[in-house]
């Protein structure tokens, strides 16, 4: 069963990656909204293959 503090972990910036791929996406005329949509990516897709890793590590 996994812990609400591992969810909690994974949670949080998926969260935020979408609200900063949907914010970006919005603004994607202006350079900070590019740069939002690329945060967005990126905190998503770490928090992805973290968990990945951590799974093969075991």
């Amino acid at each position: 069963m996994i812990t609400m503090s591992a969810f909690h972990s994974m949670l949080i910036p998926i969260l935020t990656g979408m609200i900063l791929l949907a914010v970006g996406f919005n603004f994607r005329d202006k350079a900070i909204g590019v740069f939002g949509m690329w945060i967005g990516m990126l905190l998503i897709l770490g928090t992805v293959v973290y968990k990945i890793l951590a799974k093969l590590a075991e």
